[in-house]
């Protein structure tokens, strides 16, 4: 398995803790990148600006990657453009949530 495989199978490990759904799901990922030194950039954003939860996810997401052998540096990247909306969520997760 290759280490950006690896990467993006543990995001479906990181959990929000308000709606219970992991990230991958919800489709907070925007964009996962690794350079050639195993430098891991990782672009996502959350479901509302104000989010309580904005460093619990971001913790989260730099701890459970930063568990995989051959990870170098870890970055996150908070972005609010484009905005999340529902629509960028996977049918899981709208059908954990109601919105099937």
């Amino acid at each position: 398995m290759s280490l950006l495989t690896e990467v993006r199978a543990s995001l479906f490990e990181v959990i929000d803790p308000e709606l219970g759904v992991n990230i991958m799901d919800l489709g907070l990922i925007y964009a996962i990148e690794l350079d050639d030194n195993d430098n891991v950039k990782i672009t996502m954003t959350l479901t509302t600006p104000g989010c309580p939860m904005h460093d619990s996810i971001a913790n989260g997401v730099k701890y459970r990657v930063g568990q995989i052998e051959g990870v170098a540096e870890i970055d996150v990247n908070l972005v609010w453009e484009p905005a999340w909306s529902p629509d960028k969520m996977s049918d899981r997760a709208k059908e954990m949530l109601g919105f099937a």
